[in-house]
């Protein structure tokens, strides 16, 4: 009897733990990316991917114990063309491949950095990355269209060149969904596709999914911009503290380098960071008011005193947003809209779908706005393009993906 009773009391407070586990991860934000940066040797890849997993699955586990889920895993390695120097293309290719290959097998995003990380930088890299995005579902990367040399304008001709490629040859158009154009993006940062670095590796960062922390704050301080400011800046406060103790927690162990957290409240779906804009403006995403809202954000974010990297401000993803997705849709803002909010926080134009028929030309065009604006103001942005061919105005996206919210396409600009 005492056995059995014993047996129910310690089955009680299992559940128990358990449940209160569970109502703690629905509160908190989610971790979207724990990323490792790791400087490949391609002779011995697979023992280092192996111990940068080893590291990412020891952070994830730190993180659920403490009542968070994680997203992804992820792995940046060093700028594609150090990647693959002394390649044929056909065999650095097949190399990429491999690795697209093995990110399935072992759980983790791939993003192999700039494929132009320089102005001067071979550009016979992008036409490697235009068939790596048109035919490997996994590999993402980018190019630096802007940094404290200027804006590079070759660069940014080529970039355009091969979202139209990757646009014209990529299942359904989605390659373009797996790269972006950076302007005055430091390396190390969390969040893909943007993400590289040019050192040694072995340091890892953290990036939260934390757009419902902003609908809460905001639900709660509409319309007040000063208690708004300081009550968002506390609540981000609490979980970029939390991944500091673990990052140190997991640097300490494994002698690998914490470089810091991405504070920036990422959306995803229903977790919406149009949603909590709203919820502060009490108007449509777009309205007046939405600037405004995207100043306390990233004043917000700004002021989280942990040590922090990548963007650290907002990110507005048209189409991994499902509200964004339908306030794009009914008009409610546009490219002009978004560059204006960039003024004032981050990331540029993300996952901005355009016609078919857009010219390389207006796409330089639209890259050449969000390289001045990161310029002018000495901030992080980025501009994640997804031309639609045999689309027009009016007509909607017909994208095959979980994380892309099918929207109505608007005249070029």
């Amino acid at each position: 009897m005492r056995l059995c009773l014993a047996v129910i009391v310690v089955g009680s407070i299992g559940l128990l733990a358990q449940t209160r586990t569970a109502a703690a991860q629905q509160q908190n934000p989610k971790v979207r990316a724990i990323t490792a940066f790791v400087r490949l040797d391609r002779d011995q890849y697979r023992k280092q991917i192996d111990e940068a997993l080893a590291v990412l699955v020891k952070a994830k586990a730190e993180f659920v114990s403490s009542g968070y889920q994680v997203e992804t895993m992820r792995i940046t390695t060093q700028p594609l063309a150090e990647l693959v120097a002394g390649m044929p293309e056909d065999k650095a290719l097949a190399f990429l491949r491999d690795l697209d290959d093995l990110s399935v097998k072992e759980s983790f995003l791939p993003d192999v950095g700039p494929a132009m990380l320089h102005d001067s930088d071979d550009p016979a890299t992008m036409h490697l990355l235009e068939r790596a995005l048109s035919t490997l579902p996994n590999i993402e990367s980018n190019a630096v269209i802007a940094d404290d040399e200027g804006i590079h304008w070759k660069t940014i001709h080529r970039t355009a060149e091969l979202v139209r490629f990757v646009s014209e040859h990529s299942p359904h158009s989605q390659g373009t969904f797996n790269f972006t154009a950076i302007a005055m993006l430091k390396p190390l940062s969390p969040f893909f596709p943007g993400s590289y670095h040019t050192g040694a590796g072995r340091q890892f960062a953290i990036g939260f999914e934390g757009a419902n922390v902003v609908r809460d704050v905001f639900a709660k301080d509409k319309g007040n911009a000063d208690a708004a400011t300081a009550d968002l800046t506390a609540a981000l406060e609490k979980h970029t503290a939390v991944a500091d103790t673990i990052g140190r927690k997991v640097a300490a162990e494994t002698g690998w380098t914490y470089v810091g957290v991405d504070p920036t409240p990422a959306p995803l779906g229903d977790v919406s960071i149009g949603a909590a804009i709203e919820a502060f403006t009490g108007a449509r995403f777009g309205s007046s008011g939405t600037l405004t809202a995207a100043r306390i954000i990233t004043a917000a974010v700004k002021a989280v005193p942990q040590h922090q990297t990548g963007y650290s401000g907002l990110m507005v993803p048209v189409m991994e947003d499902k509200l964004l997705a339908q306030r794009w849709a009914e008009g409610t803002y546009n490219i002009d809209s978004l560059l204006a909010y960039s003024a004032v926080c981050g990331t540029g134009l993300d996952t901005v779908p355009l016609p078919g028929d857009v010219s390389i030309e207006q796409m330089e065009r639209i890259y050449s706005d969000v390289a001045s604006v990161a310029i002018k103001w000495n901030k992080p942005l980025s501009a994640r393009l997804q031309p639609i061919p045999g689309k027009k105005a009016g007509d909607r996206t017909e994208f095959n993906d979980p994380y892309l919210f099918n929207t109505t396409l608007h005249p070029l600009p």
